[in-house]
């Protein structure tokens, strides 16, 4: 089990790039999250909804990803409370106090799920969430420690040192475990280092003594990496020496699913730009309204930042728009939330830009599907992506821009310069790329392959691991398997 000082400390990363390593040496490894908390989800084949994260580190395995690999999945959907899904299904939604008593509960069906894949892999790389050394949260734990002592799995802990005080991370998170605790963690990784290692030594020195754990690798810091965020929007955009497409993102209060902008930032072409709150639209060529987990919230805090007028003043200078998701709905004429699915019930005009209502009903639509994309003046192109809304849209046409396998999906309006889908990933096929940044105004478009881009960031890490790590003393009864020669 990888766990870490902090949230971001790298936990998501090493256990992607564990998986890579062993799934390149003929092991047969999948990975798990007992609880994630993050509003970047994915679909599984049989219509599951698991955090992001665990969908990359099952690509990461070699393998497809299911429900078992994150048991318990929480989407914040206000400041103390979160829809609660286990086992791919959502649950119920929950404040902060109502989970706490839950976890009891909840334990039963992570163990379940952690059983399932032990009995079909040979081994399983577990990921924590934030800290284990959370005083407040340790009661009824699910996610750190408290599934480790369950589980009896043995555990690594990472830090970042890019952060500073890496040496106080380590070393105070373990004294703040219990007894049985300490002795399960095996040792650290110390990750994002930047500079020379001998200058580091006497550190790593002095924390193997006072804990008497090894420090299984030092990672260096990985410039460029691209490897999907598992909550916190990734801005980092590829180098390019002249981004010829500006694309605007609006941040919602509650944006889910921003990985969808990944190809976008990786696009050698476009300048991909995430607007803040407070910010203004900055003059650009496309905007696109994302997924949101609050719809009628975020409709209200875009109107509130004034990005409606600033929208509506971007389409009369002939700019275009596009919705993702809970974008495309706020572009019809209203979304309607009758039994209160996602707050308190009740009816928000939408933006008007399509001739569309929505409805939110309690039974989430949760599903991979493929189709066509048409859009105005494009070649027809195949395209591949997900859906998870709680929303039913009517009104919409047999002339839709997207025609998946079960029927039409979204709306083109505004002579053309508004584009809605329920299609998440959309960004992540050449041709469909290449067809929406055209539409925008894109010429000789060159969208990279960006499933190359993420298996190359997967092997990355996988590679460096294996330079910077001591596997062999990590998994004595592999060692075999790993290259001699490692030194700090």
């Amino acid at each position: 089990m990888v766990q870490g000082t902090t949230s971001d400390a790298g936990k998501s990363v090493l256990a992607a790039g564990l998986c890579r390593v062993l799934a390149r040496k003929g092991i047969k490894v999948a990975p798990f999250k007992s609880q994630n908390m993050a509003l970047n989800s994915a679909v599984t084949k049989d219509g599951g909804e698991i955090g992001r994260a665990q969908a990359v580190q099952a690509q990461a395995c070699r393998v497809e990803p299911t429900v078992h690999m994150n048991p318990v999945l929480l989407k914040p959907n206000t400041d103390i409370g979160a829809q609660v899904i286990v086992q791919g299904k959502a649950l119920a939604d929950m404040d902060a106090v109502g989970y706490h008593n839950y976890k009891k509960v909840v334990m039963t069906p992570i163990m379940e799920s952690f059983n399932i894949l032990q009995q079909d892999f040979d081994t399983v790389i577990i990921e924590g969430a934030g800290s284990p050394a959370e005083i407040n949260l340790r009661e009824n734990d699910v996610a750190n420690m408290g599934f480790a002592e369950e589980a009896d799995v043995p555990v690594i802990i990472v830090a970042d040192i890019d952060r500073g005080g890496v040496f106080a991370h380590l070393y105070g998170t373990l004294a703040l475990l219990s007894e049985s605790e300490q002795n399960r963690v095996k040792g650290f990784v110390i990750n994002r280092f930047r500079g020379d290692i001998k200058l580091l030594e006497s550190g790593l020195d002095w924390l193997e003594e006072k804990t008497g754990k090894p420090v299984f690798g030092v990672l260096p810091y990985l410039h460029g990496l691209m490897l999907e965020a598992e909550d916190a929007i990734n801005a980092q955009q590829v180098d390019a020496a002249e981004h010829q497409l500006n694309v605007a993102v609006p941040v919602l209060t509650r944006v889910s699913n921003h990985t969808d902008f990944d190809p976008l930032r990786m696009h050698p072409q476009v300048n991909l730009q995430f607007v803040g709150k407070g910010e203004a639209i900055p003059p650009t060529d496309l905007i696109i309204i994302p997924g949101t987990k609050s719809v009628r919230d975020d409709l209200a805090y875009l109107r509130e930042q004034g990005w409606d007028k600033q929208i509506a003043r971007h389409l009369r200078l002939g700019g275009k728009v596009m919705g993702i998701c809970g974008g495309y709905q706020m572009l019809g004429e209203s979304i309607a939330d009758p039994d209160g699915i996602e707050g308190e019930p009740g009816t928000s005009q939408g933006l008007g830009y399509l001739n569309t209502t929505t409805v939110l009903a309690p039974n989430k639509q949760l599903k991979q599907t493929q189709g066509k994309l048409r859009l105005p003046e494009q070649p027809v192109v195949d395209v591949t992506g997900y859906e998870i809304h709680a929303g039913v849209t009517e009104g919409v046409r047999d002339d839709s821009p997207v025609m998946l396998t079960d029927g039409p999906d979204g709306q083109m309006g505004v002579d053309n310069q508004v584009f809605g889908t329920y299609l998440h990933g959309i960004f992540e096929q050449q041709g469909a790329c290449d067809a929406i940044l055209s539409w925008a105004g894109l010429e000789a478009t060159q969208t990279p392959d960006f499933d190359l881009l993420r298996e190359q960031g997967i092997d990355r890490v996988a590679d460096m691991l294996e330079e910077s790590m001591d596997l062999k003393k990590l998994w004595p009864e592999w060692a075999d398997k790993f290259d001699a020669g490692f030194t700090r």
